[in-house]
């Protein structure tokens, strides 16, 4: 865990892009759940967000 969170701290790719790759699942997830309307309704955002974070964070360092 500690070596995570160093990760993100230090900019490196492979913990960004987990975080990146876990928003757009989520929001996904978002999309298609039937019974939230707030979830439904930003599910978009939160999907453009981590597809958005994944091609910035495709260029951090190892």
């Amino acid at each position: 865990m500690s070596e995570f969170l160093s990760g993100l701290v230090r900019l490196r790719r492979g913990p960004w892009e987990l975080v990146a790759t876990i928003l757009i699942a989520l929001g996904v997830f978002m999309l298609m759940q039937p019974f939230v309307l707030w979830a439904f309704t930003y599910s978009f955002i939160v999907t453009l967000i981590g597809t958005v974070m994944f091609i910035i964070v495709s260029h951090f360092p190892e």
